[in-house]
């Protein structure tokens, strides 16, 4: 069963603990910026395993040393649980 559909009041609680990611209507985003494409790539290739662990997948795009995430539970119509869990994982990374 997915999570259900977080409250405005939860997504401001949760959107608080994480470090950087910005609103965007019903996604989080972050841009991650490394040294070059070799690292990019290493991260996203870290993110795939957290992300397999939650069953949940990102949005997001390499170009050259920058990775673009975008977190949304689609099915859910926004963010839930899940979203903010991925964030935090990565945010470790």
């Amino acid at each position: 069963m997915r999570p259900a559909l977080y409250s405005e009041d939860e997504i401001q609680t949760q959107f608080a603990k994480l470090n950087d990611w910005k609103r965007v209507e019903t996604a989080i985003q972050k841009d991650f910026r490394f040294k070059n494409f070799s690292a990019a790539f290493a991260f996203m290739t870290q993110v795939a395993m957290e992300a397999e662990k939650l069953n949940h997948h990102p949005d997001w795009k390499n170009i050259y040393n920058t990775v673009s995430i975008s977190l949304n539970t689609h099915d859910a119509g926004g963010l839930t649980e899940l979203d903010f869990k991925l964030a935090s994982q990565i945010d470790k990374i």
